[in-house]
């Protein structure tokens, strides 16, 4: 007997399976169905009931079924709180249009105007008061719910406006947006091939794609995987390089073994230290290296903080370069690192999840030179001539498209020239969820190698707007935001007032002082510069208050307070660099 023929009326009017009448027959007999297949039968048969009320009272009867429903009237009955399915029923496609029209209107067109605000501001107690956030016993009606998702876009930071400049990343690009959409109504979760067929296929293309870019070897062999941000892909990094180092870690752990050291940048993102520490290393065993005066790890000061672990009977386990730091936009020299891992058998990851769509544009892909595969040359005097040979540099990279190439967040890569680590790292070989006996190839069940169950097809976004835009475009953006940096860049150092923190900037966040009339005759001391720390603040607070645009500010080792414009946005123009040097200039001048 087919499943379906059980389903009462109200579930559908007609199945795939077999047709159903509108009356209450189908309702009796399954009503008769639970009560006589029961050993409780009152228990069953109030059960039942309480659905069938709770049904009734959303418009779900069995003379309504889910596809022609003429009930309008969505107030509760029986006091039963307002149930509603979660289900899309044909009474709630006006309320999911006029919602969707809402969000286009006021988030995605109103919301990334220029003449708009980007964000309303208001402290944490006028907010409360300003805006519902209470909970109820009974549900809101759809008037008030369309009222509270304006209030939300009006009351939300608009991430999308042209004067967010605060954080790696902004923009709304309209077929990520789309895609993102898509993504939500069918509602996937991307770990095995017959829940998420398509996604499976499209993550494999993408990362593929993503791994030729790259430079890995055989056309972008590898494996790879859409992560919850680059912080966990930094954590598959570390995973990944202690199972190659230390496979016996994945049963025994750490206990009573050699401590595995890991070495990256004073200025890379913390989340190679924080997942270091959610791992069990250790804060001790995050070797940060020094830098020099544009950002860049020094080579000297990491090997000589490997030999010192190697006198400490430590093993020196993997490097964690990064292309693009997050305030200076500084790129580590990957070619030097890479001869030093080679050298002392460690690990190289790459952490580009702010540089790495340079890497699509022939202009800036130099950036990152030593990621990728090295073309040498080796001299046989048997033979007496040179063999051409391969050098893989970079392990494995974390590259974020929701960053330089803004698509919508999140969007995030972990990518390996290994095919098979990541699975023999992760799998547990869970039987509920990964049997070997389906009736399809289960290499294409890819849950197992990462740690996450359920997972976001976050591929299709980034897929849609690559295949509308193309490689060229996706270029044409990079070299666009480039090019607007560079004009930033330039207009900073012929303006007085203005000072640079680099004097040449390598990536599109370019830091600088604005230094107000008042401090400008002042001797360079330490008054000076505890003065000048006080300014950028305020300066954020004016425009913070007044709406105008949102730009990030903050202090370096010894370095005062400096702002830090980030562009990722490619609808921005030269006319927009300069209003950022006015409004800030205009908020700060009589500082």
């Amino acid at each position: 007997m087919l499943a379906s023929e059980n389903f009462p009326a109200h579930h559908f009017k007609e199945s795939i399976f077999k047709p159903y009448s509108s009356g209450g027959d189908d309702l009796a007999s399954a009503t008769a169905a639970v009560a006589t297949t029961s050993s409780s039968p009152d228990t069953a048969t109030v059960d039942f009931e309480t659905a069938r009320k709770m049904l009734t009272a959303n418009g779900c009867s069995s003379n309504n079924n889910n596809n022609n429903n003429n009930t309008t009237d969505m107030q509760p009955q029986d006091g039963l709180s307002g149930f509603v399915a979660s289900h899309p029923a044909a009474q709630f496609e006006g309320f999911i249009r006029a919602c969707v029209d809402e969000i286009i209107k006021l988030a995605v067109f109103q919301g990334t105007n220029r003449s708009s605000k980007v964000v309303e501001w208001h402290e944490p107690a006028e907010l409360r008061q300003l805006f519902d956030f209470q909970l109820r016993e009974k549900g809101e009606s759809q008037e008030k719910l369309r009222e509270l998702l304006r209030e939300t876009v009006r009351f939300s930071v608009k991430t999308g406006h042209p004067y967010f400049i605060n954080q790696l990343y902004s923009g709304v690009d309209p077929y990520a947006l789309v895609g993102q959409w898509l993504t939500d109504a069918l509602n996937p979760s991307v770990y095995t091939y017959e829940v998420a067929p398509l996604f499976t296929l499209m993550e494999e293309q993408v990362l593929a794609e993503m791994r030729r870019i790259v430079g890995f070897p055989n056309g972008g062999q590898g494996d790879g995987i859409f992560c919850p941000g680059g912080s966990i892909a930094n954590g598959y990094a570390i995973s990944c390089a202690r199972y190659r180092y230390a496979p016996e870690s994945k049963k025994n752990g750490l206990f009573n073994a050699k401590p595995l050291i890991i070495f990256t940048s004073e200025d890379a993102h913390y989340s190679v230290e924080k997942l270091a520490m959610f791992m069990g290393f250790g804060s001790e065993h995050v070797r940060k290296i020094a830098t020099n005066e544009v950002g860049k790890m020094r080579l000297s000061d990491l090997e000589d903080q490997v030999k010192l672990c190697l006198d400490n009977n430590w093993q020196p386990l993997m490097v964690s370069a990064t292309s693009g730091t997050t305030v200076l936009g500084a790129f580590d020299d990957l070619a030097g690192i890479s001869e030093l891992c080679k050298k002392y058998n460690m690990w190289m990851h790459v952490d580009a999840a702010w540089g790495g769509g340079a890497l699509m544009s022939k202009k800036y892909r130099h950036l990152l030179n030593g990621i990728e595969r090295l073309v040498g040359s080796l001299r046989v005097p048997q033979v007496e001539r040179n063999l051409n040979i391969l050098i893989f540099r970079a392990d494995s990279v974390t590259w974020n498209p929701h960053k330089l190439l803004a698509a919508s967040q999140q969007c995030s890569t972990f990518l390996t020239r290994h095919q098979q680590v990541l699975g023999q790292c992760h799998s547990t070989n869970a039987t509920y969820l990964f049997q070997k006996d389906k009736f399809y190839d289960t290499s294409y069940d890819t849950g197992d190698k990462h740690i996450q169950c359920g997972r976001r097809a976050d591929v299709f976004k980034f897929w849609f707007m690559w295949k509308a835009k193309g490689s060229q475009g996706l270029e044409a953006h990079v070299e666009k935001v480039f090019r607007m940096a560079e004009f930033f860049t330039a207009k900073v150092r012929e303006r007085p007032g203005f000072e640079l923190v680099l004097e040449s900037p390598e990536c599109t966040n370019i830091s600088f002082w604005y230094v107000p009339p008042s401090l400008r005759q002042m001797e360079r001391n330490r008054d000076f510069y505890d003065r000048l720390h006080k300014v950028a603040p305020k300066v954020k607070e004016a425009m913070i208050k007044k709406g105008s645009m949102m730009i990030t500010y903050q202090p370096l080792r010894q370095l005062p307070n400096f702002f830090r414009l980030v562009l990722q946005n490619s609808c921005l123009e030269e006319s927009d660099m300069v209003y950022f040097l006015n409004e800030i200039e205009s908020l700060g001048q009589n500082l």
